[in-house]
């Protein structure tokens, strides 16, 4: 046999299929080329020696596995359809003669080709688009664009082999499908009869609770720590729900509108409702398909771009002040005034010899305990704790960081003048609610609450922290220790610490802002290292320091969400195409019919159009659902990175959904047509 002949018959196997092999290998290219940029801007020189340059390598390489794992589920997913188009193809080649043998061989020819063509051109696009990548990146983080040109050689081998794993891969699923099915089952694998689907109330009742538990949860959430907890889980749970309801909610939905007399039999209601009854059971798990991939865009652009967009307000939460310190003290002696009057003179000194105005000051002492927080009672000894329900621990809104402050440094804050006696505390919880009339200590201590107080702001290290804190406001901070029979030393079994936080404006330029914190950071090191003042360490931080790292993180949070986003764009748009081609072979012939009883073309039109509405109405309506009610979930999460501003995160969503909206309505248009085509019988394969 001629040795040309294989390579031949599989690449006209391909070109009598380009419908559906041409957007194919263009995802299978995009795959690439989008794994190629992620991986080159992991290794890239440019942004190696940025500000918050290991956070977007981390971030990038995140970027490029979820790329490639998505990469292989959805070419799976997608080959699919060519494989079920295919195998009619495959099975006339048996009854001419070809073996399995050879029709794998074939398989491979054409996988090979594939392979070659998605490999070859999106390594090419990936390099050329590398650098615009790069620059949008830099952009979007605010750093100084390169013009020099460079090849990742360690990205594009990383992307050949990720990609040669998937298609080898491919091949056995498709060498599988060929080797266990017989030439009858080849041969009729387009045209198997298929029993009207049951309506599966169970599996649709299931899909609905189901729905409704996870939505519950999502709005009833009260902190960003039970958030993160059962965040993924929800997910997952939504996701399965969703797989529930359009396999098996939707056939539920068709049998209602089919009992209905009134909508039923009408000429434009009557084949759309029934050819959707007829196929919703196979292709519902491509609508819910649809439908995940439309969410997790909406989620990861909304949020990316809140992130983004609040990424200066966030900064200013974490650093409330331009210069922010933090003291560990050596134990209860070193809160005394005496000792907070030389660290507070120290620090001024050293920031007014930068030329540093000392205003807008926030000052606090505090004892900071690791504690339980179950009613009324505050549990922080580690044997107790042991011996605590698991359950009850493994439940983040009793979970808290107390800090215990001296009522003069919230009088200093405030500009109040309130006296409390020895029992008695203010109590102003952060991220948490605790609203009780008297506070239990183990040792059998108490503390009357007498206010909850709103008007003392958190410290930058309260916002860093996953736990939510509480702030005690006691008359005398020494004599809680002792009270609450705390030890003294920061080694001590308690997680007991001791602490002192100075934070001020300057009124300076970033640049001098930098020299202030500089200065702070040698004198303070210097001297603590010398023991002429009572603490173990110091932290020193300028809010100018980390602007730079702040926007490195959310900048390149915003571009790996635009880079997937793309990705499962084209992901959904790809798999409303092979639906509307797959279906319009399907029902072409049921069309035929149609037309040959006197259904004219504009009749077919009008309900080709009732029919993919209804159809592909349903992804998009579903992943706003999900969306709406997922929304007070995520506000919760991007609390954790100091975004609060529920109006901003607003906008972004319901910018986010018209835009995708526009752009599933554009595919399902161009789609549409395609499907129009083949049933109405303007072309033909």
């Amino acid at each position: 046999m001629n040795a040309s002949f294989y390579p031949k018959l599989a690449f006209d196997g391909m070109k009598k299929n380009s419908r559906l092999y041409i957007p194919y290998i263009l995802t299978c290219v995009g795959m690439v080329t989008m794994h190629y940029i992620a991986s080159f801007l992991q290794y890239s020189d440019s942004i190696k020696f940025m500000p918050g340059a290991e956070t977007i390598s981390v971030c990038m390489m995140l970027g490029s596995r979820v790329i490639a794992v998505f990469a292989c589920l959805f070419l799976f997913y997608t080959n699919s359809f060519l494989m079920k188009r295919r195998k009619k193809e495959f099975g006339l080649y048996s009854v001419l003669g070809m073996n399995r043998k050879n029709i794998s061989y074939l398989l491979l020819l054409e996988n090979l080709f594939v392979f070659a063509v998605s490999v070859l051109f999106g390594c090419i696009f990936g390099i050329v688009f590398s650098k615009l990548a790069e620059a949008g990146l830099v952009k979007i983080i605010g750093g100084d664009i390169s013009y020099s040109f460079s090849v990742s050689f360690e990205s594009l081998g990383v992307t050949i082999v990720s990609f040669a794993v998937i298609f080898v891969l491919l091949f056995l699923n498709s060498f599988r499908q060929i080797k266990f099915a017989d030439t009858v089952s080849l041969l009729k694998s387009e045209n198997k009869g298929e029993k009207a689907p049951k309506a599966n109330w169970v599996l649709g009742i299931l899909g609905f609770a189901g729905l409704a538990v996870c939505y519950y949860i999502a709005v009833t959430i009260n902190d960003p720590l039970s958030a993160l907890t059962v965040f993924f889980g929800d997910v997952i749970g939504v996701i399965i729900a969703t797989y529930l309801l359009f396999i098996s909610g939707s056939v539920l939905i068709c049998k209602l509108l089919q009992n209905s007399k009134k909508y039923y039999y009408k000429p434009n209601h009557f084949v759309s409702v029934s050819s959707m009854t007829y196929r919703m059971k196979r292709n519902g798990a491509g609508l819910a398909s649809i439908c995940i991939l439309a969410t997790m865009v909406l989620v990861m652009i909304s949020s990316a771009s809140c992130l983004f967009v609040g990424a200066e307000d966030a900064l200013r939460t974490r650093y409330p002040r331009e210069i922010n310190t933090e003291f560990a003290l050596s134990g209860i002696n070193a809160i005394e005034d005496s000792e907070i009057d030389k660290l507070r003179d120290a620090v001024i000194a050293t920031a007014k010899e930068k030329g540093a105005e000392i205003n807008n000051v926030a000052e606090m002492r505090s004892v900071k305990i690791a504690s339980l927080i179950d009613g009324n009672n505050i549990y922080t000894n580690p044997d107790t704790l042991n011996g605590y329900s698991s359950d009850m621990l493994a439940q983040s809104d009793k979970t808290c960081l107390v800090y215990v402050v001296p009522v003069s440094d919230y009088n200093r804050f405030t500009g109040k003048n309130i006296t409390l006696s020895d029992n008695e505390c203010l109590v102003a919880a952060y991220r948490r609610k605790l609203d009780v009339s008297e506070l239990h200590f183990e040792n059998g201590y108490k503390l009357s609450v007498r206010q909850q107080v709103t008007d003392f702001d958190p410290n930058g290290d309260m916002t860093m922290d996953v736990l939510p804190s509480a702030l005690l406001f006691v008359n005398d901070v020494s004599q809680f220790v002792k009270a609450a029979d705390y030890y003294e030393e920061e080694s001590s079994e308690r997680v007991v610490s001791f602490r002192w936080s100075y934070s001020f404006d300057t009124n300076l330029r970033d640049e001098q802002q930098l020299a202030v914190e500089d200065a702070l950071a040698e004198k303070m090191v210097e001297d603590g290292m010398k023991n002429d003042y009572s603490y173990v360490r110091c932290t020193i931080e300028s809010r100018t320091a980390n602007r730079n790292d702040f926007y490195a993180t959310y900048g390149s949070v915003l571009f790996i969400g635009i880079m997937l986003s793309i990705v499962f764009i084209a992901a959904a748009v790809l798999i409303i195409y092979y639906k509307q081609i797959s279906e319009g072979y399907e029902d072409a012939a049921r069309f035929t019919i149609m037309k040959n009883v006197g259904m004219t073309s504009r009749e077919i039109r009008k309900n080709i159009n009732s029919q993919l509405i209804s159809v592909f109405c349903f992804p998009l309506l579903a992943a706003g659902i999900h969306l709406a009610f997922a929304f007070p979930i995520i506000n919760k999460l991007l609390a954790l990175f100091n975004i609060r501003n529920v109006m901003l995160f607003a906008q972004t969503t319901v910018i986010s959904f018209i835009g995708f909206a526009v752009i599933y309505a554009i595919a399902y248009k161009i789609t549409s047509n395609a499907y129009y085509k083949i049933v109405s019988g303007a072309s033909t394969d």
